[in-house]
């Protein structure tokens, strides 16, 4: 056992002699190697070796030679030339494996019907074209009125009025004397004087006809054969009556309005509608809606008129639905919710193009989308403007840019748009590219973050000044709100925020770029929510709740972009808001006007600082605290 110990102690360093001269004696010399025998390269034969090298993880680095990404540390992959964008600048191409940690799908372009839901309040109101109105058609006194309130329903031929009328007296003797010539005349040989006995019956027939004499009415003074100077006058239709404007003992002229009688069997819904949904209603549509008073019931009515104006206060158009009212259960003054589902039809195709909603990336005026380029070895994406149409539930309508049956991108979009700008390729923040893309040094040192970098880690942002002029109707339009709340009207602060939210529509994203243009984009979001929670507030409560949320947003856009317009901005705060929790606001003027209590507690709150005192001011948007 020894032995074995002391002779395997021997034999291993041997064996590891043996090795190393047997391999320096296999070793190529220097001129093997220039004669072509050298080792094999890891590049195949008629390869050349990459001049760049990236990342799969993080395609902004790019590096000389091969190594490991000074971010994550996995080992960098060669850029070949296809990869480089010099032919194809807005094209991305990754590998398989890429494209799996990218989570990239796809959706294919293609034709289908899409049904948009639009959503509308209003009331119940009469229908003009079933309203009477009941007036007298000589002059005289109101002897009696068989209907002395408003509300009753009476029948067609319903007596309404009895009148005295002295006039209705020489009507009815002319009347009677040409009934009496007729007679005399009526075995006379002479047929012209027949004819004018004739004629002359007829006019004063149709006088007492014009009178308001209803035919029964004639008959009976015919058979009468005696004048009377009390008329009664009929209800011409079946209905409610809605108006007493007479009272027994009052003097009338011709045409003065005794009674309103409406016919409820059929009703009109008034509704509103948002200009951004005109392009999905039309005439003959199908609309239900529900009343406050019917939970958990649905009407149904059809869309007769839409109306040609705009009301330029609440930007909305009036819908006017025709709704059957049989029963009688809907009545004039009833707040409704509607609901239309709306297919589009596009250019008399109704099955327009669409996308799925996650495939653009919108911009302003601008939308991208990441177009799959078929019969590539590797995954390739190429970044192409579209026109969109609009928005039906989760898909876009395309107008223009893509065909159907090419796939685009709906998941991971963002992260190729990510690559392309960090490359100063174009993208949906930069369409024309260009500039020092950010990254790493080689051996893992940063470069030194840009200005606006270093702004955007601060969280304040250079915006240009046209950028803020455009903030000016966002922040007068949120001035109303919080006015509207201090006063306890919750109506004019609905209508301040759906100006506020057109007012964000209207600002101009593509006058910033890169990282403020995004930081704008999150703060846009977030503003148009909050203002969108006071529009559709069922209760000032609600209400409140939302400008809270749409107070913080907008103190937050003051100090990241600077005050819009030329108006002081004067943040105060209320320590009693929301059960103690508390909670801040902007005003225009020094005076406290509290939003989250209104006139209940009016002059609750503290200026606690000025982000802007107005024109004139040097050093806007910093703020100065009180």
């Amino acid at each position: 056992m020894k032995l074995s110990i002391k002779l395997r102690k021997i034999l291993i360093p041997l064996l590891v002699l043996f090795a190393f001269l047997l391999g320096y004696m296999l070793k190529p010399t220097p001129q093997e190697l220039s004669t072509g025998e050298q080792l094999a390269s890891p590049l195949e034969a008629g390869e050349t070796e990459p001049a760049i090298w990236t990342c799969s993880m993080h395609p902004q680095i790019r590096l000389p030679e091969p190594g490991q990404c000074p971010i994550c540390f996995m080992d960098l992959v060669p850029v070949k030339g296809e990869d480089l964008g010099e032919e194809h600048p807005r094209r991305l191409t990754m590998s398989e494996a890429a494209k799996e940690l990218a989570e990239i799908q796809t959706a294919a372009v293609v034709r289908k019907r899409v049904v948009k839901s639009i959503r509308m309040v209003g009331k119940i109101d009469y229908d003009e074209s079933r309203v009477f109105h009941l007036a007298s058609w000589v002059p005289g006194r109101i002897d009696r009125l068989y209907y002395n309130f408003t509300g009753v329903q009476v029948d067609r031929g319903a007596p309404m009025v009895y009148i005295y009328s002295p006039e209705l007296l020489s009507s009815q003797e002319e009347y009677l004397q040409a009934l009496k010539m007729r007679e005399q005349l009526r075995g006379s040989a002479d047929a012209l004087s027949k004819e004018m006995a004739e004629a002359t019956l007829k006019s004063a027939e149709e006088k007492l006809r014009l009178a308001g004499i209803s035919p029964a009415q004639i008959a009976e003074i015919k058979e009468r054969g005696t004048t009377d100077d009390h008329m009664t006058i009929h209800s011409p239709i079946g209905g409610t009556v809605i108006e007493k404007n007479g009272f027994e003992g009052m003097y009338v002229k011709t045409g003065t309005r005794i009674y309103s009688i409406a016919d409820l069997s059929l009703v009109w819904a008034l509704l509103e509608a948002y200009e951004s949904d005109l392009v999905w209603i039309r005439h003959g549509q199908e609309i239900e809606f529900r009343a406050e008073a019917y939970p958990g019931e649905t009407f149904k009515g059809r869309i007769v008129f839409v109306d040609p104006f705009l009301n330029e206060k609440t930007r909305t158009v009036g819908v006017r639905v025709e709704v059957p009212n049989v029963q009688g259960r809907l009545k004039p003054g009833m707040f409704i919710r509607a609901q239309l589902k709306a297919n589009l039809s596009e250019g008399g195709e109704d099955r327009p193009l669409v996308i799925p909603a996650t495939a653009p990336l919108i911009t302003g005026k601008r939308a991208v989308v990441y177009v799959e380029v078929p019969e590539m070895e590797r995954p390739t994406y190429e970044g192409r403007i579209v026109q969109l149409g609009p928005r039906a539930g989760d898909y876009y309508v395309v107008k223009s840019g893509l065909s159907e049956g090419e796939r685009v991108v709906v998941h991971g979009n963002f992260k190729i748009d990510s690559a392309l700008q960090i490359e100063a390729r174009p993208s949906m923040m930069n369409p024309q590219g260009g500039g020092t893309p950010p990254g790493h040094q080689h051996g893992g040192t940063q470069t030194t973050p840009t200005k606006k970098v270093e702004e955007a880690r601060a969280g304040v942002f250079e915006a240009p000044d046209r950028f803020k002029t455009e903030l000016g109707p966002v922040f007068s339009t949120y001035f109303k709100v919080q006015q509207g709340l201090s006063q306890d009207r919750l109506k004019d602060a609905q209508e301040g925020a759906k100006q506020a939210v057109n007012a964000l529509d209207a600002v101009d994203m593509e006058l910033l770029k890169g990282v403020t243009h995004t930081a704008w984009m999150r703060q846009y979001k977030a503003l148009k929510k909050a203002a969108g929670e006071v529009a559709v507030a069922e209760d000032i409560a609600a209400a409140r709740s939302g400008f809270a949320s749409l107070s913080e947003s907008l103190i937050a856009t003051a100090r990241k972009f600077g005050p819009g317009g030329r108006e002081a901005l004067l943040r105060f705060h209320c320590s009693m808001a929301f059960e103690g929790q508390g909670a801040d606001w902007l005003q225009n003027k020094p005076e406290v006007e509290n939003p989250y209590f209104g006139k209940a507690m009016f002059k609750c709150g503290k200026l606690t600082e000025t982000l802007s005192s107005g024109p004139g001011e040097e050093g806007e948007g910093e703020g100065r605290h009180e």
